[in-house]
């Protein structure tokens, strides 16, 4: 006599089992009610971790260098052209140079980037140590949003990538015909330098921080590229030109290199 009303009672119990679970929204793990009912995570014990994992990797990417051109000169957006493996840069882009640590979280720097605006890709080195990448668009926001995207996601702030240190620089005036001819061996992908002509060098550590001196160096006279190298545990820069014109360039190179490190830790 008492199976009928049984039967009704459970037939209640899973038409408002039913009811909850169409009232539920499942996005990845997460699964939460639309109405003002009660909502809850499913995450299995694995998939926590892997997920608290992930985002303590990304946190803990050390941002080495930022590099903002608002504007590549000529003949460094040729240069960088010849060694890009991306989309070529041409002059007049905006450019954003990153370098971070480790080398292989340049992957993950480059897909938040990438992902944040429609910048282009135009150059990714994994090395060792460290990982690089050079972003450009037209649209100097697009550039620094992407900036400011990776900041955020990594933790950090322009103000802590590293100071830029400078263990050379120099310039040496009239160089000969045979050190002329063994430079111009060196560096096919730059500029040729003649005899004669003075010549402005530079390296930097982080190798990064030679680009923003090579372009305003390019902005400030009317010099000649020769080898720019941003990659590497030093970067290296080599100009040459008149003698007036190399003592102009080395001084707005230098003055860039000082704003960097006013606006960097200690």
């Amino acid at each position: 006599m008492d199976s009928q009303p049984a039967r009704s009672f459970l037939r209640d119990d899973r038409s408002d089992a039913r009811r909850r679970a169409a009232n539920l929204r499942i996005t990845g793990t997460d699964v939460s009610g639309e109405s003002s009912g009660p909502s809850c995570v499913i995450t299995t014990d694995s998939e926590g971790r892997r997920l608290a994992r992930q985002s303590s990797h990304v946190q803990s990417i050390e941002l080495r260098t930022y590099v903002f051109l608002d504007s590549l000169q000529p003949q460094l957006a040729s240069y960088m052209g010849t060694v890009s493996h991306g989309f070529l840069p041409i002059p007049g882009d905006a450019c954003l140079w990153l370098e971070v640590s480790p080398g292989m979280a340049v992957h993950r720097v480059t897909d938040i980037a990438l992902k944040a605006s429609t910048v282009r890709l135009g150059q990714m080195v994994v090395e060792r140590a460290f990982g690089s990448l050079a972003l450009y668009h037209r649209d100097q926001s697009n550039v620094l949003h992407s900036g400011d995207v990776v900041l955020e996601a990594i933790g950090s702030r322009v103000e802590l990538r590293s100071r830029c240190e400078v263990t050379w620089t120099e310039i040496i005036r009239a160089i000969t015909p045979d050190h002329a001819v063994l430079i111009n061996r060196q560096n096919r992908r730059g500029s040729m330098i003649q005899a004669g002509m003075s010549m402005f060098i530079l390296e930097t550590e982080p190798a990064g921080y030679v680009l923003i001196a090579a372009n305003e160096a390019e902005k400030g006279s009317n010099i000649t590229v020769v080898d720019v190298k941003a990659v590497g545990a030093f970067g290296r820069l080599t100009l040459a030109g008149k003698e007036g014109d190399v003592e102009e360039a080395a001084a707005a190179a230098m003055r860039a290199v000082a704003q960097i490190n006013a606006g960097s830790r200690a």
